[in-house]
């Protein structure tokens, strides 16, 4: 409905005193003080959410990347290595740095989303306090709150995903001690 619509209602309801006198939302919106700011609140906190959102998205592509080199490294090096037998110590040495270097990079790389990440929830959360609903902070209490055992407790994903590049590291070290000493 529309403010005149508000007002011409408001002007019937005047003209009939049978009909007891309904608030006018609108009006009383507008004349709340802070109704500017609440409006900017919300407009910060959808956008802060959204590029929370965004960040997660990037570091699936991320790790959908860093997968797919690691995966072709490896798996070339399976190839190579069942194909060809005189595969010299220097050439397994350098695949393996490549793929030991490949996986720091993307191990630095979720360490820093996972950063940015934590930093763009405490300004979500922030944003929270000034709203009737706390979603994220509430989500996370309840996370945090949860005494299970060691086994089922919560892992944030920013801290599991990383032991994939380590993982990876470890097993190209071992194809390179299996080649040397083979």
């Amino acid at each position: 409905m529309t403010e005149n619509s508000w007002q011409g209602a408001a002007a019937f309801r005047q003209a009939d005193p049978a009909v007891p006198e309904q608030p006018n939302p609108v009006a009383a919106r507008s004349r709340r003080p802070d109704t500017g700011r609440d409006a900017d609140v919300i407009t910060s906190y959808t956008l802060a959410v959204e590029m929370a959102d965004r960040v997660s998205a990037r570091r699936g592509a991320a790790n959908s990347f860093f997968l797919g080199i690691q995966t072709t490294l490896l798996a070339a090096v399976g190839l190579a290595d069942s194909t060809v037998h005189n595969i010299s110590w220097y050439a397994a040495l350098s695949v393996t740095l490549t793929g030991c270097t490949i996986s720091a990079f993307w191990w630095l790389q979720l360490r820093s989303y996972q950063l940015l990440n934590q930093a763009k929830f405490e300004v979500i959360n922030k944003l929270e306090e000034q709203l009737p609903a706390k979603i994220y902070t509430d989500e996370w209490t309840s996370l945090k709150q949860v005494r299970r055992s060691r086994r089922f407790r919560y892992l944030e994903l920013g801290t599991t995903e990383r032991f994939v590049p380590l993982l990876l590291a470890a097993l190209h070290v071992l194809l390179l001690v299996g080649r040397l000493s083979g």
